[in-house]
């Protein structure tokens, strides 16, 4: 199968029914993506495809052959992308396990809604943190919002 994987081309010939997840870890060596839950719920695994953000735990490869997959790590080479620089200035993690994951909610409701509301941010963040920075969250949102 054929896809991009943060702007470059990659074939993957394994299983085709591989989680994305474990293609972006395992076969690529990108280790920003984290496993969560298992079952597309917490959100730690989220990428986007096409820019649509996607939980990549569930997401067999076959469904993205031909598409565009985008880790953390290909939202930016050196933290320079508007959420992660909030996140940074927010002060957002508490472990950090989530945090991947959610900066690319968060990337991706930007990408749709250039000055959310709370409501917008509460709509599109479904992603689950055990430390319950939520309100550092939609700090960080509405300041990358004004960047």
């Amino acid at each position: 199968m054929q896809f991009k994987l943060n702007g470059r081309p990659v074939d993957f010939d394994g299983d085709p029914q591989t989680p994305l997840l474990w293609v972006i870890r395992d076969w690529a060596q990108l280790t920003g993506t984290k496993y969560g839950c298992g079952v597309s719920i917490c959100g730690a695994c989220t990428v986007h495809v096409d820019g649509e953000p996607v939980r990549s735990c569930g997401l067999p490869i076959e469904d993205v052959a031909n598409h565009t997959v985008t880790t953390i790590e290909g939202l930016s080479k050196d933290r320079s992308h508007p959420v992660q620089k909030a996140w940074i200035e927010k002060d957002v993690p508490q472990c950090g396990y989530c945090q991947s994951g959610m900066i690319m909610a968060a990337a991706a409701l930007l990408q749709k809604h250039p000055e959310p509301t709370d409501a917008q941010i509460d709509e599109a963040m479904t992603n689950l943190c055990r430390c319950a920075t939520y309100h550092r969250i939609r700090e960080a949102i509405h300041a990358a919002a004004g960047v």
